[in-house]
């Protein structure tokens, strides 16, 4: 999965979206705050690859992406929006394939721009990177191949809080950036970041009106490091675990903060907060919940009452783990229950 797949939609339930062998699923909560419903068939009953990504505009919309078998060696990207978390998705509609036709490739990324427009970003196999973005009435652009080389692993794309849409990817030695100049426009490869990144740590946040901060685990010293363009990283903390942080911005005690969240090496979720922005005041690890299989991924969030709420979900074995920050000073969490 790519992007955070954990998010509140615009009638404040939480909703979840997980992969099976031949689908993507759903599971929301049946009220905000209220028990959660069994998992739902995204898409209609068009079969698709175990992957997906998740973007989620100012309107609160969801897009999602996936690729659906199209044959003998041949796959094609496919687009559904989700409005409300109680209602069934749109079906499945083809969006092409980067490199015209083939195989799928990798792990897609989306972004949604401030108009409800889905930018889709995914390596093709020359290892470049093809873009594809919905058009504002009605259907999608022609695909578009962006500067890129020697991509590895999947990018990550976000909509800043401007509503211009970014997209992030690592390469041997650097990190790649485009950013869109203006809304609606195609984005354009910004100076790269010379990092010894480790491919599939990327995640991206939107953290003020002209910033969006990239974190990324350094493949050298092991530390989780945030970068926002025009500046140099900076080193967070040590990675709790191997995978990417999950990222998100909440009030804490009156000061706006950044929280990430990674499972960590011995199993359990690791949490770090610090001011947005100020990496400088320094962060620290706290472990909190039970033990976790090896595939689980954590995912942040805030509920109906902008209250911080954490998810697990281990693909193997399908347990959604979720908890809240309770209602008293610093992050306090409660017990974390299975739904």
């Amino acid at each position: 999965m790519n992007g955070e797949w954990l998010i509140r939609g615009r009638d404040g339930r939480l909703s979840v979206y997980l992969t099976s062998d031949e689908a993507v699923l759903c599971r929301a909560e049946r009220t905000p705050g209220g028990p959660w419903d069994p998992p739902r068939r995204v898409g209609g009953d068009q079969k698709v690859r175990p992957t997906v990504a998740v973007g989620q505009g100012a309107d609160g919309y969801a897009h999602l992406t996936s690729w659906r078998p199209a044959g003998s060696g041949r796959a094609v990207l496919v687009h559904s929006t989700h409005f409300r978390p109680l209602l069934a998705p749109l079906d499945w509609a083809p969006i092409g394939h980067p490199d015209k036709k083939g195989d799928a490739t990798d792990t897609p990324a989306v972004a949604v721009d401030a108009r409800g427009r889905a930018h889709v970003f995914v390596r093709n196999t020359a290892t470049g990177i093809g873009m594809v973005a919905q058009k504002e009435k009605g259907g999608w652009d022609p695909w578009r191949t962006l500067e890129a080389r020697g991509v590895q692993g999947p990018p990550v794309a976000v909509a800043g809080e401007s509503g211009r849409v970014e997209a992030y990817a690592a390469a041997p030695g650097a990190i790649l950036h485009w950013r869109q100049a203006e809304p609606g426009a195609v984005p354009v490869r910004e100076e790269p970041l010379e990092a010894a990144v480790r491919p599939g740590t990327l995640r991206a946040l939107a953290t003020s009106p002209e910033h969006t901060t990239l974190f990324f685990t350094d493949d050298e010293s092991g530390e989780v490091c945030a970068w926002r363009p025009g500046g140099k990283p900076v080193p967070l903390l040590a990675a709790a675990g191997p995978g990417p942080v999950a990222a998100v911005r909440c009030e804490l005690d009156g000061h706006d903060c950044t929280l990430l969240a990674q499972r960590s090496a011995n199993g359990r979720v690791a949490f770090a907060a610090y001011p947005t922005e100020e990496e400088t005041a320094g962060a620290w690890w706290t472990e909190s919940g039970p033990r976790l299989p090896d595939d689980a991924r954590v995912a942040l969030a805030k509920d109906h009452e902008d209250r911080v709420v954490a998810a697990t979900l281990s693909p193997s074995t399908g347990r959604l783990l979720v908890t809240r920050r309770k209602d008293e000073p610093g992050l306090a969490l409660r017990a974390w229950e299975e739904v």
